[in-house]
């Protein structure tokens, strides 16, 4: 899949949008909208896709980066910490562009109070998202 997310006719526009809503994707995209931060780690991705396997999910979220709508963005070096991740998962301006141009983010704040309204989280998932992440 190309980077390149503004293609020059309705074909293309209409193939990325069928790679990005086939099901596993699309949760994971709805996962990075409902995050608090809009930056889960692979772990808070892989624990709120229990039926798909860590790999699965890791396979996916590399597409959705070759394709330009996700990118990895690291925590610098100082301030990392032992025992919490330091690679999360956005979306590019480029690829919330074209959600917002696709009416795909219309339901981000819903995403957000249903992700907040999660009682069962495990106690590693509660302190990943405590993590310390990177500006943006």
């Amino acid at each position: 899949m190309s980077t390149d997310l503004s293609p020059a006719d309705g074909a293309g526009n209409r193939e990325l949008l069928h790679f990005l809503t086939q099901e596993t994707r699309f949760a994971i995209l709805g996962n990075v909208l409902q995050h608090p931060e809009g930056l889960p780690s692979m772990y808070e991705l892989e624990q709120l896709n229990p039926s798909v396997s860590e790999a699965t999910v890791y396979k996916h979220v590399q597409k959705l980066i070759d394709a330009g709508i996700l990118e990895e963005v690291a925590l610098p070096d100082d301030k990392r910490q032992q025992g919490y991740p330091w690679k999360f998962y956005g979306l590019t301006e480029e690829g919330r562009a074209f959600l917002e141009e696709h009416n795909l983010l219309a339901a981000e704040e819903t995403l957000q109070r249903i992700y907040e309204s999660i009682s069962d989280r495990p106690e590693k998932m509660e302190k990943y998202e405590a993590a310390p992440r990177p500006d943006r």
